[in-house]
């Protein structure tokens, strides 16, 4: 963008306050902040919607959905790819890393089968600058699989990786520390009669005790030897938070307990917790409410996971469930908190000299409705 843009009559959220104000972009960058209307007739006059920056989202694996739209269907994956953004940005979110599973505990699944195109289309889109928002990659390692080191050595450096997870989805081990629980999400999602659910969970459990510790030593030497930030997984307990810290990891995504959620604060990592859990108010694995860590202070990032509107809904709906969050800080844990978590400087908070990613939202009875979203300075919504 190289003309200058007004955009006035906001109710402008920055890092610590919020007012009526007025923000100017040129080339690209935010240049001026001020509180009050500007009079110049080129201003966009906003009408008192809100103005926050363009949401940092860390992880969110809601572009597998585009890719395979029904069990055995491979959509075109540029066109998977355009829609994905299209929702993104839409959802107010300016920079994604997109959270790509290299492997499942399930084995040969569509998300397997369809990571090469997934990860191709990313980079053709972001090379020809068709995306609305800035897009990376964020490689989900599960550890089970045979093939985990091949895939990793595969795709991880490429330039647009910057973050590096661990998952161990094997059944029983993290995520689902309630068997029922556990029993329910399988047979209900994959339509799984006990019988095959029994043989799946035997099955994952001699994957997980031939691979899961050597391909996790591999896995984090890789990520260490190019700098990329590292994030643990589904923690549940003490243990798994001492072995994230030993491997140098920075964020705790979804920890599933109080234990492993107080473990990781206390250990500087960067709690990161669900919009959908925060907006539904409880987890769907019968794990720890977001809310519950937030309020203690446990918690410094929101990420959508599966749902991307459920981000800016989290953090709207924060400032009315007696937290003790302002909007604000709720904002933060969406913009700026995530940013600084994979050493993005430049963005996540409206200030001079940050890249002008914006976000006008009108608040309807408590649910935000975007109404324009600026990335780079340019409108993309």
């Amino acid at each position: 963008m190289s003309a200058e843009a007004i955009l006035t009559n906001a109710r402008v959220v920055t890092a610590d306050a919020e007012f009526d104000g007025t923000v100017v972009l040129r080339d690209g960058a935010i240049v001026e902040i001020a509180q009050g209307r500007s009079q110049l007739g080129a201003a966009l006059d906003l009408d008192g919607d809100y103005l926050v920056p363009g949401l940092v989202e860390l992880h969110t694996d809601s572009m597998e959905k585009h890719f395979a739209p029904r069990p055995g269907v491979k959509w075109p994956g540029l066109s998977a790819m355009m829609a994905h953004d299209t929702q993104i940005a839409a959802a107010g979110i300016t920079t994604v890393f997109d959270s790509l599973s290299l492997g499942d505990v399930r084995g040969d699944t569509d998300r397997v089968q369809n990571r090469g195109r997934m990860v191709e289309a990313i980079c053709v889109a972001s090379e020809r600058g068709l995306t609305r928002c800035d897009h990376r990659l964020h490689l989900r390692c599960e550890v089970t699989p045979d093939d985990a080191i091949e895939a990793v050595d595969r795709w991880i450096d490429l330039p647009l990786v910057g973050l590096i997870s661990i998952n161990d989805h094997t059944p029983g081990q993290r995520q689902f520390l309630d068997p029922r629980k556990l029993k329910q999400y399988y047979m209900g999602k994959f339509a799984m009669t006990e019988q095959q659910f029994e043989a799946f969970q035997s099955h994952s459990l001699e994957l997980h005790s031939r691979n899961a510790v050597k391909h996790r030593r591999a896995i984090v030497s890789r990520a260490q030897a190019r700098a990329l930030p590292l994030a643990s997984h589904d923690d549940a307990t003490r243990e798994h938070v001492e072995e994230a810290v030993q491997n140098g990891m920075t964020i705790a995504e979804f920890p599933t307990t109080w234990e492993a959620a107080r473990a990781s604060r206390d250990a500087g990592l960067a709690v990161l917790v669900g919009a959908p859990n925060l907006v539904l108010g409880g987890s769907h694995s019968g794990n720890i409410a977001a809310i519950d860590l937030l309020r203690e202070g446990h918690a410094d990032i929101l990420s959508s996971d599966y749902v991307p509107a459920s981000l800016l809904e989290g953090v709207f709906r924060l400032p009315h469930l007696d937290a003790g969050i302002t909007l604000p800080q709720a904002v933060r844990l969406a913009s700026l908190n995530p940013a600084r978590a994979v050493g993005l400087a430049d963005r996540g908070e409206i200030a001079a000299g940050r890249r002008a990613d914006l976000v006008r939202v009108r608040a309807h009875d408590e649910a935000p409705v975007v109404r324009a979203v600026w990335c780079a300075g340019e409108r993309v919504v």
